[in-house]
């Protein structure tokens, strides 16, 4: 039994490449991370001494910001929980772990195909130090990387014989440092809601947090999903004539999609709050069906740049009247097919829709249906 618990430090190395290149392989054999994670030791201790009283362990594994930054931090309890298992003082006290018969030890230091063309790849490692130990190290780790965690030169130089690319820089980040960086990268492209919302469910995952899209669309943090005020809501709430409205839907069913991709590859679903259910689309059922109208029928919004917006099934009735029962929003390409299937289903219909090639305002200034037959 250890005399004193073990607390984990998370690290990163960070590797910005040159432009246009990306490593041929994502991950590195056993007997690869065991010499970087040799050679990544000796910098670590040149810039903080102290290291030596805690292990290292090191994922021999190239990872983006998104794969790294989910809640839980995955990547990171893995690796903590595999070199928690190594018999303490084995192998001078640093373990690394790479691939075996071509994979890694535990999926979630496998990283995904998707994201592998990025212009920075990330190795996260752990220092696993003495608990009496930790606080001081960390509070001295987050100083010192900041202003000198450049990785040595023979790092450097294995790093770019190993992986065969050209590397503009190589530096040691914090975990914290590596939060800092992505919450300047979101805010640069004008995701500041969203990274509010992100760190909620890294940083306290037991906290409400709740803000608003660029475009003025209520988001909420809650339990584990992200919580999207509804498009149509959003519309209730906003004037303009017919074309403006149109056109400002169209804008948020983009800044939708925008976000559901990012939240998606933080492995955080995005929801409405009156159906927390992900499926990848957005699925509203305002009313059932009413037997004194026509049968339902499926209709399709679209616009320029975006295909299917959004997806209304409705009945019509006396004089041509158009009574919405449904209104779906696709996050992605993908996603159009299962909701129209799963609107075909519910309401018992046959799952053809018919495509308007345009987004359809109603009189009410709401998202409606045409009161005519289309042929």
């Amino acid at each position: 039994m250890e005399a004193q618990a073990l607390v984990a430090l998370p690290v990163v190395l960070a590797l910005e490449l040159s432009p246009g290149d990306t490593p041929p392989r994502r991950t590195l054999t056993r007997d690869e991370a065991a010499e970087l994670a040799a050679l990544i030791a000796a910098d670590l201790h040149a810039l903080v001494p102290e290291v030596n009283e805690a292990r290292l362990a090191l994922a021999g594994a190239l990872f983006d910001a998104v794969e790294l930054l989910r809640p839980g931090f995955p990547a990171w309890a893995t690796l903590d929980e595999l070199a928690r298992r190594v018999p303490r003082g084995h192998l001078e006290n640093v373990v690394a772990f790479g691939t075996h018969e071509g994979h890694m030890p535990a999926q979630p230091l496998e990283p995904e195909a998707a994201f592998a063309d990025g212009p920075m790849r990330l190795l996260p490692m752990s220092l696993l130090a003495p608990e009496a130990l930790a606080e001081a190290l960390s509070e001295k780790l987050e100083v010192e990387l900041v202003g000198r965690g450049e990785a040595g030169e023979r790092t450097a130089d294995w790093l770019m014989r190993t992986l065969g690319v050209h590397l503009e820089h190589a530096r040691y980040l914090s975990r914290n440092d590596l939060l800092a960086l992505t919450c300047v990268q979101y805010e640069h492209v004008n995701l500041a809601p969203l990274w509010n919302l992100l760190e909620a469910a890294l940083l306290t995952p037991y906290r409400d947090e709740a803000t608003m899209s660029a475009r003025g669309l209520a988001l909420r943090y809650h339990d584990g999903k992200v919580q999207v005020q509804s498009p149509t809501d959003w519309l209730r709430q906003h004037g303009g004539d017919v074309d403006a409205r149109a056109h400002d839907l169209a804008g948020i069913v983009f800044e939708l999609r925008q976000y559901a991709a990012l939240l998606d590859a933080h492995h955080l679903p995005l929801v409405l709050a009156a159906d927390p259910t992900p499926r990848g689309y957005l699925l509203e059922t305002p009313a059932a069906v009413d037997a004194a109208y026509d049968a339902p029928t499926l209709y399709a919004h679209e616009a320029p740049g975006l295909g299917v917006v959004a997806v209304t099934l409705a009945q019509r009735g006396e004089g041509g009247r158009a009574r919405v029962l449904a209104h779906g929003y696709p996050l992605h390409p993908k996603a159009l097919g299962p909701l129209v299937a799963e609107l075909a289903d519910r309401f018992d219909i046959a799952p053809d829709l018919h495509t308007l090639g345009r987004i359809l305002i109603d009189r009410e200034g709401q998202l409606g249906a045409p009161a005519e037959s289309l042929h």
